[in-house]
């Protein structure tokens, strides 16, 4: 693989930095202005992604080191296949988000508008500055700015709820990075002698055979440090973030934040450890079995949530464990079922949040119970949230199967009928708390009981915003797209293994 020096990796960074200045330069003078500038950041951000892409598909790595701290300590970029396909999920999701945020933000007539769009500017491009970091270190800042970027975003609302879930949020990942993260990153750097990911792993022969047990703490240390992805018992950041402004929770609660949880934990499995030393050590083993009972555990606590974003939280929990189950098989397949699953779960998972949003600024309902015949009224949002819930479940012709299929296939490569079981236990656990909701909506009738707060018995005057409406239905497209023609995602991951 060749490997050619470009700036543009640290461009996709940039681009959204800029566009913050000039958010807060036109502030609440000129909302449209300031949505203007949100707006084509994240297209140009978009486009500066895909300008990559041809090369990386040719086989290549592109490359940018801004500065060397130290040998093997730097602050340098690369774009690889595996990046690409976190960084394009990422940076067009972006757009729709926006466009669904003016929506929501108006409609509900939010306090600290220019705040907001501000702090999401910045936290793609962090996001964007994880996707791309071509080491551990690069990783870790761009990684912490992120947690650090999305406080403000949690905490928006400013009352006692926000405040105790923020408070949640930071101390759960700020705390892991400190007690894990930083510890991992020094043992990594005196074992491997380079922070650099590479192809493969860093840590010689010799290494892992006079280390494997401190090998093998390092790893849970990573498992538990990149505390976004979500593994029980450091979970509980994830639900408590729901306070936030329902965009936020869908972008940076299904695709940037929780993604970029599992995208590090990844990176050290294929380019930190690699999968032989793990294979050898036997650490992956331990790491199927808590991802196992974090995907089962959060299913059956999603069973007992009545609040609806509650119950979209811990089915995130469990659907990111899919992602830490298919790396931690180190089967091919397995590899790319989990790899790819990062994209299928990011278009079903923000279809199901934008369809709350909807939900919530049109009808002020919160509750599943309060969702009694809602289907007539908001045929499109419902519509979509069926699709969205049938890509959780793995359902044939949407993204979810796909990913799904590979993963149970993989699971059958490894000889374990444990992993396929539970993964077919999931699936099932997915169907029990997702079709109640679609049910509810279409085939029961309206009762004046389960109206919601501010209706004001009015049930009649619901209507769907059509800024919102349309990016849930595109989202909610996008999952048969992706479900019919998986190829180029798949393909991607595929490059991961070579």
């Amino acid at each position: 693989m060749n490997d050619f020096l470009s700036i543009t990796p640290l461009l996709t960074i940039l681009v959204s930095l800029i566009a913050t200045g000039l958010i807060i330069w036109t502030g609440d003078r000129n909302p449209n202005l300031r949505e203007f500038w949100s707006i084509g950041a994240g297209v140009v951000k978009f486009g500066l992604v895909l300008s990559m892409l041809p090369a990386v598909l040719a086989g290549e790595k592109i490359r940018f080191t801004l500065f060397a701290l130290m040998p093997g300590i730097e602050i340098a970029f690369k774009a690889d296949a595996f990046s690409m396909l976190f960084a394009m999920g990422a940076a067009f999701l972006w757009i729709v988000t926006t466009f669904y945020s003016i929506g929501y933000m108006r409609s509900l007539d939010e306090h600290a508008q220019t705040r907001y769009f501000a702090c999401f500017a910045v936290s793609l491009s962090t996001t964007m500055g994880v996707a791309f970091s071509a080491n551990l270190f690069t990783m870790f800042l761009f990684y912490e700015g992120l947690t650090i970027i999305t406080y403000p975003l949690v905490y928006h609302k400013e009352d006692e709820e926000s405040k105790a879930g923020a408070r949640k949020y930071v101390i759960y990942l700020l705390g892991a990075a400190k007690v894990f993260l930083i510890a991992a990153i020094v043992l990594t750097y005196n074992l491997a002698g380079t922070l650099e990911f590479r192809q493969g792993g860093i840590f010689a022969p010799e290494v892992v055979a006079a280390h494997p047990v401190l090998l093998s703490a390092v790893f849970l240390m990573y498992l538990y440090g990149f505390a976004k992805c979500a593994v029980m018992p450091v979970h509980g950041w994830l639900p408590a973030a729901m306070v936030a402004p329902t965009p936020v929770s869908a972008l940076l609660h299904a695709v940037a934040v929780v993604k970029t949880g599992v995208f590090t934990v990844l990176s050290v499995v294929f380019f930190v450890f690699g999968t032989d030393t793990l294979s050898a050590l036997g650490v992956n083993k331990v790491a199927i079995a808590i991802a196992c009972f974090t995907l089962l555990m959060a299913s059956v606590i999603a069973l007992s949530r009545e609040n609806l974003k509650a119950r979209l939280a811990f089915s995130t929990v469990s659907q990111l464990s899919y992602i830490i189950l298919g790396a931690a098989l180190l089967t091919p397949a397995a590899i790319v079922g989990g790899i790819s699953h990062i994209t299928m779960h990011a278009f079903g998972k923000i279809t199901l949040f934008f369809c709350a949003g909807s939900i919530y600024a049109c009808a002020h309902k919160t509750e599943i119970s309060e969702l009694s015949g809602l289907a007539k009224k908001m045929p499109w949002t419902m519509t979509a949230f069926t699709i969205g819930a049938f890509n959780m479940i793995g359902v044939p012709l949407v993204g979810g199967f796909v990913s799904k299929w590979n993963l149970m296939v993989g699971a059958l490569e490894a000889g374990s009928l444990t992993v396929l079981t539970v993964l077919l236990a999931s699936s099932l656990l997915n169907a029990a708390y997702f079709m109640p909701i679609v049910y509810k909506a279409f085939f029961e009738h309206y009762s004046e009981t389960h109206q919601g707060h501010g209706t004001a018995g009015h049930h009649e005057e619901i209507r769907e915003n059509p800024f919102m409406a349309i990016p849930l239905c595109f989202t909610a497209a996008a999952t048969f797209v992706l479900g019919t023609y998986p190829d180029f995602i798949l393909n991607l991951a595929r490059e991961v293994l070579k």
